[in-house]
């Protein structure tokens, strides 16, 4: 089944374009890594998917609804990139906020992950008393916390340590039903929690394909995806 449907999208800022003519379809329970440098458009065509901004032409699906309809919200999972949860409230009231928009009844889904995470001892913290790595993990509960069908993350392994990174990695690696689109740098982090692979450059798909493709591309993923950023 298709879960994402993007056809001829189209996002300007002013005078710059930063999406042109962007089309591309994912199939539920898909992996997708989004690659491309700055300004790319990648967080943009994020936030155009959560329903958060509109596109200035083209069209957008969420399983056949609008990403802007509550049951696109309901399906998605959104991570910004530098997520900020709500910094007046503690850890479990962020979570506990999130289950009341979300409707969850199951505490021990907010408990499970408190623990998983290894936030139980700032439970009681404010969000803006909390270290960037323990915000970034606290924003990734809040994420995830709905287990969603769909999920969007922009860089999430921001401002985590590398024993952090593995047990985050293990954490959406559980979610196995779920379609991901996950906007990195980091090619081993794509590599982990993706198998598939759009490459942005200037607001144009440049290409899609599977990883292993890439991988058989004769050079390191790196080099091969800054050539196909240059058009080569």
């Amino acid at each position: 089944m298709e879960c994402i449907s993007v056809r001829d999208l189209v996002k300007r800022y002013g005078d710059t374009i930063a999406l042109n003519g962007v089309s591309f379809k994912i199939m539920c329970g898909e992996k997708w890594a989004l690659l491309g440098p700055n300004g790319a458009g990648k967080s943009t065509t994020l936030k155009i998917l959560a329903g958060l901004i509109k596109p200035d032409a083209g069209e957008v699906k969420i399983k056949g609804d609008d990403p802007t309809s509550l049951s696109s919200k309901r399906r998605i999972g959104y991570l910004p990139e530098d997520a900020d949860p709500f910094p007046a409230l503690s850890v479990e009231d962020n979570l506990r906020f999130m289950m009341v928009l979300r409707g969850i009844k199951d505490e021990k889904r907010l408990e499970y992950l408190i623990e998983v995470l290894e936030l139980d001892k700032f439970r009681k913290y404010k969000a803006a008393e909390l270290s960037r790595g323990n915000k970034q993990k606290l924003a990734i509960a809040m994420t995830i916390l709905h287990s969603p069908e769909i999920l969007l993350l922009d860089e999430p392994l921001n401002y985590l340590d590398i024993p952090t990174q593995d047990l985050v990695i293990d954490l959406f690696q559980s979610l196995r039903d779920s379609t991901f689109i996950v906007s990195t740098h980091i090619m081993s982090v794509a590599n982990k929690l993706t198998d598939k692979a759009m490459v942005l450059s200037n607001g144009a798909l440049k290409w899609m394909g599977d990883f292993e493709e890439l991988k058989g591309m004769g050079e390191s993923i790196e080099k091969v995806v800054a050539k196909l950023i240059k058009g080569g």
